[in-house]
């Protein structure tokens, strides 16, 4: 199975990609975690992007605030897919970096999830490796067929609490 690169701007961005993690975890999808900038650490970023399909990954996550250049500076180095997640921002409280993320110029797209989005981006790219593995298919549909029933057993509490 590829494994999953989740690179964040800064380390303060890893509150927000530990959901991420964890997502990944629960379904033993193989992942890394680094810390590039798009900015200060330009070159690291560009050569991880470079390698990263010849380094066994499949989809890479990139989350980024403010300016939020690291999902597009790593798709421009890069063919496999690119996962944006705007980081809220005590400034602009993430639009700033919705609005980098999202404005990808034609033929360097990045998909672009809700601002501090860890869990749907890590959702999205396990999506995207089950287009070839039913193994994790399988687990995509387990898992929502559960978030199913758990939705309709708590409208049953709430029927059964306020309805009279």
């Amino acid at each position: 199975m590829k494994k999953v690169a989740i690179i964040m701007g800064s380390d303060s961005d890893l509150p927000v990609l530990e959901k991420a993690i964890q997502t990944l975890k629960d379904f033993d999808v193989p992942y890394e975690v680094h810390v590039f900038s798009a900015h200060r650490t330009p070159v690291e970023a560009k050569e991880f992007s470079e390698n990263a399909r010849k380094n066994g990954f499949g989809v890479i996550i990139a989350a980024a605030g403010m300016a939020a250049h690291l999902a597009g500076a790593i798709a421009a180095n890069t063919t496999l897919p690119v996962i944006g997640i705007p980081i809220k921002s005590t400034t602009l409280d993430g639009i700033d970096a919705l609005l980098s993320t999202v404005q990808m110029p034609s033929g360097i797209p990045v998909s672009t999830v809700a601002i501090n989005g860890a869990v749907n981006a890590a959702l999205l790219s396990i999506e995207m490796m089950a287009i070839y593995d039913e193994s994790l298919e399988k687990k995509l549909e387990d898992f929502r067929k559960a978030n199913y029933e758990k939705v309709l057993s708590k409208n049953k509490e709430v029927e059964n609490k306020y309805n009279v």
